[in-house]
C-alpha cells in the first residue's frame, strides 16, 4: 500500500492497466480532440494533402505528448484529485500508480515525442525541434494554472495551438501566411470553448477546493462565451479554407452541419437542470464535430 497524497490509505499499486489509465488511453476522446487540430493543419497547409508517412508521425507524436501532459496534470493535482468527484479514482489519486513510476512514464513519453520530432522531414527539422522545445513549458505548467490564473483554459488553448504549428512546420517548413493564423485561431477558440464546458462539471468541487477555471470566472456568461468560441472556430476555419481554395460544395455541407450543431450544443448549456454527465457528453460530441470539420477539409482534396 502507498499513501494517496492526502493522508488516507491508498489502493495497492497497479500495473500496465493502471499506467494506461494514467495516460487516459482508455478514453479515446481526449486523444482524438488533440489529433483533430493537427489534421486541420495538415489539410490546410500549402502542400496538402499531406503524405501518409507524415500523418503517421504526427499521430504518434500527438499521442506521446498527450500522454505526457496527462501525467503532468495528475502529478500536479495528486493532492487535489482525491477531493473532486470526477477525478478521485485516477491512478495517482488513489495510489494505484506511485509518484516515481509516474515520473518515469512521463519522461518515456517525452522521449518518444522527441524521437518522433527527429523523424520529421530533415529539411524542416530545425523549426520543428524549436517548436517542440517551445511547447514543453506550457504543456508541463498548464496543470498549475488553475492555482494562479482565473482562465487556465486559455493556457491549455495555447498548448493545443502547437498541434497546428508543428504539423504545419513539418509539412511546409514555414510559419507564414494568413491560413496558418486562422487555423491557429480556430484551434485556440475551440479548445477554450470545449475545456470551459469540461470545467463546468467541476464547478462545485473547484469552488470548494479553491482552484480556478474559466467556468467559475465567467459564471452565468459561460454558455455565451462557449457559443462565441465555437463561432470563431468555424468562421476561422472557413476563412482558411477560402484562402486555400478548398471551400467547394463538398466543404460547405459538413462545415454547416458542424457549425449548427456546435451552436446547438452551446445553447443546451443554458439549461439549469443539466446533470453532471451532460458536460462529458458535450466534450465527446465536440470530438465528433471537430472530426466533421476535418472531413469538410479532406473531401474537396480527395
Amino acid at each position: 500500500m502507498t499513501d494517496s497524497g492526502d493522508g488516507r490509505p491508498a489502493r495497492r499499486e497497479g500495473g500496465p492497466l493502471a499506467w494506461l489509465e494514467l495516460v487516459r488511453w482508455h478514453k479515446p476522446s481526449g486523444r482524438l480532440i488533440l489529433l483533430i487540430p493537427a489534421g486541420w493543419a495538415l489539410w490546410l497547409q500549402p502542400q496538402s494533402p499531406p503524405p501518409a508517412a507524415l500523418v503517421g508521425w504526427i499521430v504518434l507524436g500527438g499521442l506521446a505528448v498527450s500522454a505526457a501532459g496527462c501525467i503532468a496534470n495528475d502529478l500536479w493535482d495528486r493532492r487535489i484529485d482525491p477531493l473532486v468527484e470526477r477525478t478521485r479514482s485516477r491512478p495517482l489519486a488513489d495510489g494505484r500508480v506511485a509518484v516515481g513510476t509516474a515520473w518515469i512514464l512521463m519522461l518515456l513519453c517525452l522521449l518518444a515525442a522527441l524521437l518522433v520530432v527527429l523523424a520529421l522531414p530533415p529539411a524542416h527539422l530545425g523549426l520543428c525541434l524549436a517548436l517542440a522545445v517551445a511547447a514543453l513549458p506550457p504543456v508541463l505548467l498548464y496543470p498549475s494554472a488553475k492555482r494562479w490564473f482565473p482562465y487556465p483554459q486559455l493556457v491549455l488553448a495555447l498548448c493545443w495551438g502547437f498541434a497546428v504549428l508543428i504539423p504545419w512546420a513539418a509539412a511546409s517548413g514555414t510559419l507564414q501566411g494568413l491560413p496558418l493564423a486562422l487555423t491557429w485561431l480556430a484551434v485556440l477558440s475551440w479548445t477554450f470553448g470545449f475545456d470551459t464546458v469540461y470545467a463546468m462539471a467541476d464547478r462545485d468541487d473547484d469552488r470548494r477546493v479553491g482552484v480556478r477555471s474559466s467556468a467559475l470566472s465567467l459564471g452565468d456568461q459561460a454558455p455565451l462565451a462557449v457559443a462565441l468560441s465555437y463561432g470563431v472556430t468555424v468562421a476561422a476555419l472557413a476563412g482558411a479554407a477560402l484562402l486555400r481554395q478548398v471551400a467547394t460544395p463538398a466543404f460547405w455541407l459538413p462545415w454547416a452541419l458542424a457549425a449548427l450543431a456546435m451552436q446547438w450544443e452551446a445553447w443546451q448549456l443554458h439549461r439549469s437542470d443539466l446533470p453532471r454527465s451532460a458536460y462529458g457528453r458535450h466534450f465527446a460530441n465536440q470530438v465528433r464535430l471537430g472530426a466533421l470539420l476535418l472531413l469538410a477539409l479532406i473531401l474537396p482534396q480527395l
